[in-house]
Order: structure tokens, then C-alpha cells, then sequence
């Protein structure tokens, strides 16, 4: 059927036998695939856990949940939808009424418009029209003209296409997407942040968790805020297309609060009761590295360290305080310690007994005199550090 009747010199469009309709969106269903295989895998070794299996099993749900939630909702059509029923022509000057479905689903970096007949199975259609680049809405457009799409998918396209008279609710949408999908790439690479902090410092992951929460909620009001002020209505003979927000929109804020919620509870429970919040996904989880092992070790120490008699908290401050630093740092003689020998070589090297020796006042050295013990006999050279004068005592000296 052409979209211009009369010559066929313009626009055609050819009945294929195979042709049909798009009836998935292949980037969305290839990242929920990922997503998907991978809580799978995590539901299938899960029976092998024995420790920490409630924060683990609330960790990993969550964190594949929102991380899909933001790469479907990037990619998907229903931030912005309508839908109704018309009845119109099928192409652009025919008399013909054909009643169908219409609806339109608008997405950050596109929209797309389906057709579905009721009374004729051969009209199904779904056609997206991208608005990446500036130009990109218009060739678009031009493509479908040239297709030879029918009137009402044409006529809802041409809202978006047309950037003067009054007609800027394309750009408004464009710039909505664009910097709602900014805020939603910011929210990924949180995610990944906060799926690498969980490994090593939960409770940093749980602060990551937070602010991805905060991005995606961030998304959302700036998408809302930078709507076109005129909302857009498509009108036909009898309906019209009314917009409101979709599916993708709600999850996001949904994904957004259920992050920053779980983020915070996390935060206040390690607040209140430190390094208690664990999963088996730690990097050195039950070794002799695992950092419970080694708080642990370190307040036993700290607690062995301490004295009997000391109070904790305020009062062994208090105690410091009033303590004389005098006593604490003045020291006792010890009265058995015994120097060594000086390493001179001016001495004679045997070890003699201490003699005692009476020292004049005197200028001169030579008057100095010492006075000898008596001679016992023939005795071996005896180290000074012997009792010699215990000896000399039991032998009446």
C-alpha cells in the first residue's frame, strides 16, 4: 500500500511474506540475560554457605537487582508513555478508516510508536525514531517517509521532528534524556564501586550503595524537571495521545529509594555496633587475615596489656592525671649488678680481687699508697666477681 495514493512514484511500501513486527527491545533482553545468569550462579552455590548466608543472600539480590534495573532502564522505551484507541486513515489522503491501538513510548535517546489493528492482523507495526544527535530525529523521519509508514505512527513522529512553531517537544525530551542517562551512567559506575568496596570494607560498599541510590533518584527529578512545561497531546478525530510517566520511571525511583534505604540501615548498624556487618564475599573472609581476626587479636592484646588494677574508660585517665611523673620515672639501685671489666689495655689481663686502698691528698700521684692484704700462701688468681672477702673473713683477716 503507497502512502501517497494515485501514481506510484512516491514512497512504497511492500508487502513481505516473513515481515514482522519488533516484539523486543534485544539490548534490554540481553542485559537482563547477564544479570540473570549470574543470580543463577550465585542461587546455585548459595546451599554451600554456612556463615553470614541473611547479609549475603540481601547483598548479592540487591546489588544484581539494581545494577539491571539501570542498564534495562538506560535502554528501555517507557520513561514517557501513551496509549489509546483511534480511528483514522491509513495513509495520508485515503477516505478509509482503520480502527487500531496506538501507542507511543518514549525512552532517554528515543522513541517508539506501535500500531496494532484490530479488525486487520496485517497491521502490526513498532518503529523507533532516535534523537541521539541533533539531526539524527529528523533523517529518522525521513527514513520512515520513505518507507512509507502509515499516517498515525507518522503523524505522532512528526511532534518530535518539527523544532520551530511551537513544536519543541523534541528537544525538550532530548535534553530530559540526556542528562537523566548522565545521572544514570554515574549511578553504574558507583554500583561497580560499591560491589568492589563490599570485597574489601562493607561498610564503605554500604556508603558506595547509598550514593548510587542518591544518583538514580537524582535521574529521575532531572528527567521530571526538564519535561517540556506544555505537556504534549497528540490529537486525532475522536482520541488523544496524554502522556504520563512508565514503567522504567518508577523503577528507577523505586531501585533509587530501596538503595539509599538499605545503605543507610547498613551505615547505622556498623555505627552502632562497629565491624559487625560481614559477607562470605570478602577477599580475606574466615583467614588469618580476615579483618574480624584481626580486631579481635588487637583488643586482646590491648586488654592484656592492661594493668589489674587499672579502671577503663574515664577513670584510668583520671588516674594518669593525678599520678607524680617523678615516681613513674625514678628508678632503684639495684644492688647486685657488678660492672665489667673495662677494656683498657693498660690492665693486667687476669681478673683480681678488689683490693681496698686508702688514697692521700696529695699533688702527686706517687703519694697515693695501698695498703696490701697479708700473704695467705700460694693461691690461684681468683675473678673478682667471686665472694673473696667471705674467704678472707673465715680465715681470721
Amino acid at each position: 500500500m503507497g502512502w501517497w495514493n494515485g501514481e506510484p512514484t512516491g514512497p512504497t511500501l511492500y508487502s513481505v511474506p516473513n515481515r514482522t513486527s519488533v516484539t523486543g527491545d534485544v539490548p534490554s533482553i540481553a542485559a537482563c540475560f547477564v544479570f540473570v545468569t549470574l543470580y543463577v550462579a550465585f542461587l546455585i552455590i548459595f546451599p554451600g554457605v554456612r556463615k553470614e548466608r541473611l547479609t549475603t543472600f540481601t547483598t548479592v539480590t540487591l546489588s544484581l537487582f539494581v545494577g539491571n534495573v539501570i542498564m534495562v532502564c538506560k535502554m528501555g522505551s517507557s520513561w514517557h508513555v501513551a496509549r489509546t484507541r483511534v480511528v483514522s486513515s491509513y495513509s495520508a489522503f485515503s477516505k478509509e478508516l482503520v480502527p487500531a491501538e496506538l501507542g507511543a513510548y518514549i525512552g532517554l535517546a528515543h522513541v517508539n510508536i506501535t500500531l496494532i489493528g484490530e479488525n486487520n492482523s496485517g497491521i502490526n507495526f513498532n518503529e523507533r525514531f532516535t534523537w541521539r544527535g541533533s539531526g539524527e530525529m529528523g533523517a529518522s523521519y525521513r527514513a520512515g517517509l520513505e518507507r512509507g509508514l502509515p499516517f498515525p505512527i507518522l503523524t505522532v513522529a512528526e511532534y518530535f521532528t518539527l523544532g520551530q512553531e511551537g513544536f519543541t517537544w523534541g528537544g525538550n525530551y532530548r535534553h530530559a534524556g540526556y542528562y537523566a542517562s548522565v545521572f544514570l551512567w554515574a549511578a553504574f559506575a558507583c554500583w561497580l564501586l560499591s560491589n568492589l568496596l563490599l570485597l574489601v570494607v562493607p561498610r564503605y560498599g554500604a556508603g558506595a550503595m547509598a550514593l548510587t541510590g542518591c544518583l538514580m533518584l537524582a535521574s529521575t527529578l532531572t528527567y521530571h524537571c526538564l519535561l517540556p512545561g506544555n505537556p504534549l497531546h497528540v490529537r486525532f478525530e475522536e482520541r488523544h495521545l496524554t502522556f504520563k510517566f512508565g514503567w522504567c520511571f518508577w523503577l528507577v525511583v523505586f531501585s533509587g529509594a530501596l538503595c539509599l534505604l538499605t545503605g543507610l540501615v547498613i551505615l547505622a548498624i556498623d555505627f552502632i555496633y562497629p565491624n559487625r556487618f560481614s559477607t562470605i564475599l570478602e577477599v580475606d573472609y574466615d583467614t588469618p587475615y580476615d579483618r574480624h581476626v584481626i580486631i579481635e587479636e588487637s583488643h586482646h592484646k590491648r586488654r592484656a596489656g592492661k594493668g589489674l588494677e587499672e579502671p577503663p574508660g574515664l577513670g584510668r585517665r583520671i588516674l594518669r592525671r593525678l599520678s607524680s611523673k617523678k615516681e613513674e620515672t625514678e628508678g632503684k639501685a639495684n644492688a647486685g649488678f657488678e660492672m665489667d671489666v673495662p677494656k683498657s689495655p693498660w690492665n693486667y689481663p687476669l681478673h683480681r680481687p678488689a683490693m681496698p686502698f686508702r688514697r692521700q691528698d696529695s699533688a702527686s700521684s706517687a703519694a697515693s699508697s695501698i695498703e696490701p692484704p697479708p700473704q695467705l700462701g700460694r693461691q690461684p688468681f681468683q675473678s673478682f666477681r667471686q665472694p673473696i672477702a667471705v674467704e678472707l673473713q673465715g680465715k681470721g683477716w
